[in-house]
């Protein structure tokens, strides 16, 4: 079953009333918590959302957005058995969901998008967008364009600053259903390179790792600029630096991401696969340096940015528990893990002695996740194609492949199956 192709934009609200804002969010929350609270003392659902109306210090089209939000959460639990039942005591902070025209409005004046937050009856929040260019571009195409509609809206706060997440739907575009995947593609994205391989129920398709080493250079080349400047009591220049920074990787990413879908679209009906890493900068404590390095990559916009191209193309995504994909050997009958197997960019299986670039290694073990969460056969994996190593920036391949002979199963390097970096 095909999908509308729906795209969630994020926006900084500026120029806004944000007292107003955050009371609504407060009242937003108090929504929530009667809702659960009220269905969990047994009242009717279809009773919940007019009782609140009436009660709550909210625009009525937002009230019913909240407990509607509220009431599939707690449905969404029961479907599994009772698991994560959602609290009627939740303390943070609670987005305002919005219908749009109704809630929020928003509009086109002096080349700049205008938004219309009813927070509270006849108090509302008014200011403009800001956000990253081809976000507010396609924005303005949604709200020209007869083939995109408007939908709903959250605003919310989120690391100190006031947010609005819009949804906007192709109304042509669709999506093919990711159960109907025939080649399962695992994408592994590190910090200065992304490994990609395809697997079908019978066997390994292709493989291939993409450098850009350019893009960790200059972020650091720009970090240390900020930091002379900061001791040099120079802080009017960081805004700007910030800014330059994050237009070139912004810019590199797009074109990484239009390489890695490029390449996808090659297999039959694929299904790109992504580890899930919601929570990995919970989880991360490698000292200062280390942490400053991976909690400042831009995983998620990779990663979103290749989920929507690909979406664009029809092409599904969906993620899979990243638990130890880094440590365990991909070969079929060997799959040991252990932290040692890895050493930089080399795998070598402490058992079975196979050695492998680790990210496509990874991103073979991304795909064998992938194909078991659709419930599908995972194939046999005695020996793996060499790997085939790109530079982004360049029109082939120039940092070339430990292993230069064609690129076909049975391959080894040097006795050994596979191929070290």
């Amino acid at each position: 079953m095909e999908e509308s192709l729906t795209k969630t934009l994020v926006f900084q609200l500026q120029s806004g009333d944000e007292r107003l804002l955050s009371e609504a969010y407060h009242e937003a929350r108090w929504v929530y918590n009667q809702t659960i609270q009220l269905a969990k003392d047994g009242m009717d659902w279809d009773d919940i959302s007019p009782r609140l109306e009436d009660e709550a210090d909210l625009v009525k089209n937002t009230t019913q957005r909240i407990v509607a939000k509220a009431l599939d959460a707690l449905q969404q639990s029961y479907d599994r058995d009772d698991y994560n039942t959602p609290s009627h005591e939740k303390t943070r902070p609670y987005p305002l969901r919005m219908n749009f025209t109704e809630g929020y409005n928003l509009s086109l004046k002096d080349d700049r998008i205008h938004y219309r937050i009813s927070a509270k009856p006849y108090n509302p929040v008014k200011g403009t967008l800001r956000g990253a260019p081809d976000n507010l571009k396609l924005l303005e195409q949604a709200l020209e364009s007869d083939d995109w509609r408007v939908g709903t809206a959250e605003a919310m706060t989120r690391n100190g600053n006031h947010e609005l997440h819009v949804n906007v739907t192709h109304l042509e575009a669709t999506v093919q259903d990711k159960h109907d995947a025939q080649t399962v593609v695992g994408v592994d994205i590190n910090e200065d390179c992304v490994a990609l391989s395809a697997l079908r129920e019978d066997d390994i398709v292709d493989s291939m790792v993409i450098d850009y080493p350019e893009i960790k250079k200059e972020r650091h080349r720009y970090f240390t600029m900020r930091k002379r400047m900061q001791h040099a009591g120079q802080t009017a220049f960081d805004r700007v630096f910030e800014d330059k920074e994050e237009r070139y990787v912004h810019d590199q990413l797009h074109q990484l991401s239009r390489r890695i879908v490029e390449w996808v679209q090659q297999f039959e009906s694929p299904l790109v696969v992504f580890e899930d890493l919601k929570h990995m900068r919970d989880s991360i404590d490698y000292g200062t340096q280390m942490n400053r390095r991976l909690h400042s990559l831009p995983f998620h916009k990779l990663r979103s940015f290749v989920a929507y191209k690909a979406a664009f193309e029809g092409i599904p995504s969906d993620e899979i528990d990243p638990a130890y994909t880094s440590q365990t050997c991909s070969f079929t009958g060997c799959e040991h893990t252990a932290r040692s197997n890895r050493r930089k960019k080399r795998f070598k299986c402490n058992a079975c002695g196979r050695q492998d670039h680790a990210d496509r290694n990874a991103a073979v073990n991304i795909a064998k996740k992938g194909l078991e969460k659709l419930n599908r056969n995972v194939p046999a994996l005695n020996t793996l194609p060499t790997v085939r190593k790109l530079r982004r920036q360049a029109s082939g391949c120039v940092n070339q492949p430990t292993v230069t002979h064609a690129t076909v199963r049975g391959h080894q390097a040097d006795g050994r199956m596979g191929v070290s970096d």
